[in-house]
């Protein structure tokens, strides 16, 4: 029998429970503060705790174990990420989390899109009614 360790579902459903609390909590701390210092901030306590966790886990690579597609996408996927922080503290700063958040999960209906354009993925019609259920609660929740 598999650990729950080595199901997708484990990591995503804790992902989700991990974003959930980010936006609570970056609500409280950018409430007196810059939004892209708050990023700041938050970037530090990632790289600090990721560190350990490699240290830990003895999973530290040499970069040139590392193609140079993958780095590419990698930087690439950096970049995003930091836009979609700074975007993200931004909104929060200025709006309310319980609205700024559903927003910002309509990443789940553009990374659907982009997998079928840039990935091929397939999905059903059953998948894509999802999709659209997502971002219609999405569009919902996020008006006053």
């Amino acid at each position: 029998m598999r650990s729950l360790l080595q199901y997708w579902q484990f990591w995503a459903a804790f992902s989700a429970i991990f974003a959930a609390l980010t936006a609570i909590f970056a609500k409280v701390g950018v409430e007196n503060i810059n939004s892209d210092f708050a990023t700041f901030v938050r970037t530090i306590v990632i790289l600090i705790v990721l560190s350990i966790i490699l240290f830990f886990t003895n999973q530290f690579q040499t970069l040139k174990n590392v193609s140079a597609k993958s780095l590419t996408f990698l930087i690439l996927s950096g970049i995003a990420t930091g836009g979609s922080w700074i975007c993200y503290f931004r909104a929060l700063k200025i709006g309310e989390a319980s609205r700024v958040a559903p927003i910002d999960k309509l990443s789940v209906v553009l990374v659907a899109i982009f997998g079928v354009i840039f990935l091929s993925e397939k999905l059903s019609a059953f998948h894509w009614f999802g999709i659209l259920l997502i971002g219609a609660g999405a569009v919902i929740l996020a008006i006053k």
